[in-house]
């Protein structure tokens, strides 16, 4: 009789084996030793052995320190670890989880010498996060018994573990895996078979465009992080990431999903091979995209490529007045943020109505800060004070910079820039708050291209402190230096980038969100488990479908329409169901439906 057949009861891991002692393996024997397993850490290196002990020594202890674990919770754990230097030593144990390179040929190599080892009724784990686990079952003397169990870094900080099933995985193999994730504190999602499965199939994608973005040399390595830290909450920059994660780790992974969908996207920016052959492979090697004080360490160093102290390209004009242009939720919240760091400014509107409402909106928004404790009564009436709300463009005449925060549509932007053009006094740096849409057509729209540039804020403006400055190639260098100088001005973190669709931000966030949409297309995993693989195995503050409803759908099948159109990648086509949802007027949150209902307000 087979022990691993569906009919028989859930295996009881009580004693697992972890092959291969490197950073994941290390988390992956804490995590599991202190949730009260018995565990063997095998490594074929005594060296990583040894370290991988004194590495969960350490971060035990710093639990204890945080109060996370207990003294005697700790002493249990560590006597629960024991190390071995053969696969051997897997001899009785109810679970394998083989965290090797990731390499067919290694992976297969460790199965198959388990096969003599361990017991019949032992399961096989793989913790890959790029190779095929069916291949790799397929080569097993018991394919049912193989699964995979794909831990995220750090394994023990970490609550997402992907259980990945092949056509010959036998369910008591998941069901017992599955059980010992939820016990583990994890939150386990069953996938299908395919490299990346569900968190790295998205997450690579972002990264590879990341590291393409910068081998262009359309921003820097630090504006590329930090307009995606500070303009999407995420918890690091995706160059900072990939070094993380290993430049070559990265490059594998992505080989395998190119092989699997043949999406140019997927194929491995070119910078990464460059990096991975000469053994800058991120953190571990001490450098890759940035420079560490050694290798291992999360210190980043200053090298050759680090900016220099910024210093303005010419004289920045004199900024006083400062003019917006419009009345909605963007338009109020940068009056807001100029009003608070002292300048006057006039808020124009299409009426006198409109104007008055969107300065009510302001004086909503301090209102709740005063009863945060975020800012004082007497702020608040400052602030208020200088906003002076007109029901006519001609009240920005005096305006020394002019903001536009109209409706996102070329020709309603230009024939604004038009009347910006004549009213506007000389001298007026004139600025777009457009996401997507090309700044040098609203420059064209006036006789002072050189005066206009992109100022790109975030939604809510008086929170988010990212600003995208978007120079063209008529921008004038003081027109830049001045954008640069009134922006740190208002305590928010400028980064470069040249005027192409999508900037820094939507270009990386947008193709992300609609191949999760194309994921669900072809029913890979549910909105649900999506969203939680992102948010629990990525960090991010949002999965992707609960923020494609707070954009809005029709919002994010404009901005994908606009990068296709720029870039011309097959793979960035919008996905057909985002079509067919904003086709049949579901918006998202504020329709009530997206991909997901909500309740009507």
């Amino acid at each position: 009789m087979d022990p691993v057949n569906p009919m028989n009861p859930p295996v009881s891991v009580r004693t697992v084996a972890v092959v291969g002692l490197g950073t994941m393996g290390t988390g992956i024997a804490e995590v599991l030793a202190c949730a009260g397993r018995e565990v063997v850490g095998i490594d074929i290196s005594e060296t990583a052995a040894r370290r991988a002990v004194t590495a969960v020594e350490a971060s035990t202890a710093r639990a204890v320190e945080r109060g996370r674990l207990s003294g005697e919770g700790r002493r249990a754990a560590l006597a629960r670890l024991r190390t071995a230097t053969t696969l051997r030593a897997a001899v009785d144990a109810d679970l394998v989880i083989e965290v090797v390179s990731e390499s067919y040929e290694t992976k297969q190599q460790v199965f198959r010498e388990l096969d003599g080892i361990v017991r019949p009724d032992a399961i096989l784990a793989t913790g890959t996060n790029a190779l095929s686990v069916t291949r790799l079952a397929a080569d097993s003397r018991h394919p049912e018994r193989v699964v995979g169990m794909h831990f995220f870094n750090p394994a023990p900080a970490m609550k997402l573990v992907e259980i990945v099933s092949s056509v010959l995985t036998s369910p008591t193999a998941v069901a017992a895996v599955t059980g010992l994730a939820r016990d583990l504190g994890k939150e386990p999602v069953a996938v299908g078979d395919r490299p990346g499965f569900v968190a790295d199939g998205l997450l690579f994608g972002y990264l590879n465009r990341a590291a393409a973005m910068y081998e262009s040399n359309y921003a820097s390595r630090e504006d590329i992080d930090a307009a995606m830290r500070l303009g999407c909450g995420l918890p690091m920059g995706p160059l900072a990431l990939l070094d993380l994660i290993g430049v070559d780790t990265a490059r594998t992974v992505l080989e395998a999903m190119y092989a699997d969908s043949q999406d140019r996207l997927h194929a491995p920016a070119p910078v990464l091979r460059q990096l991975a052959a000469a053994g800058l492979t991120g953190r571990k090697a001490g450098r890759g995209f940035y420079t560490y004080a050694a290798p291992g360490s999360a210190e980043v160093v200053p090298d050759a490529l680090t900016p220099a102290a910024v210093t303005a390209d010419a004289v920045p004009r004199e900024v006083r007045t400062v003019g917006v242009a419009g009345s909605g939720t963007m338009a109020s919240g940068i009056a807001e943020v100029f009003a608070k760091a002292g300048y006057d400014v006039v808020l124009a509107a299409r009426s006198t109505a409109k104007a008055e409402a969107a300065r009510e909106r302001v004086a909503a928004s301090l209102a709740r800060s005063v009863a945060k404790g975020r800012t004082t009564e007497a702020a608040r009436d400052a602030a208020l004070g200088r906003i002076a709300p007109a029901g006519t463009l001609d009240a920005l005449a005096g305006a020394d910079l002019v903001l536009e925060a109209v409706a996102e549509d070329l020709g309603v932007k230009q024939k604004l820039f038009a009347a910006l053009d004549r009213i506007c006094k000389p001298g007026a740096v004139l600025a777009t708050t457009t996401s997507s849409l090309p700044v040098v057509a609203c420059a064209r729209a006036t006789s002072r291209p050189q005066d206009v540039i992109g100022m790109h804020f975030f939604n809510p403006a008086p929170a988010m402190k990212l600003v995208e400055v978007v120079r063209t190639v008529l921008t004038g260098d003081d027109v830049h230096a001045t954008v640069r100088a009134l922006t740190a001005t208002i305590k928010k973190h400028p980064v470069d980038c040249g005027d192409r669709a999508g900037f820094i931000v939507n270009a990386l966030l947008f193709p992300y969100l609609n191949n999760a949409v194309k994921m669900l297309e072809q029913h890979y995993a549910s909105v649900d488990d999506i969203d939680a693989a992102i948010r629990l195995g990525g960090g991010y503050p949002m999965g992707p479908f609960e923020l494609l409803d707070v954009v809005g759908l029709d919002v994010s099948l404009a901005i994908e329409k606009v990068l296709y159109e720029e870039f011309r990648e097959p793979g960035l086509a919008p996905a057909p169901l985002l079509e067919h949802l904003v086709a049949a007027g579901c918006l998202g949150r504020k329709t009530g439906r997206g991909f997901r209902e909500y309740a009507r307000r």
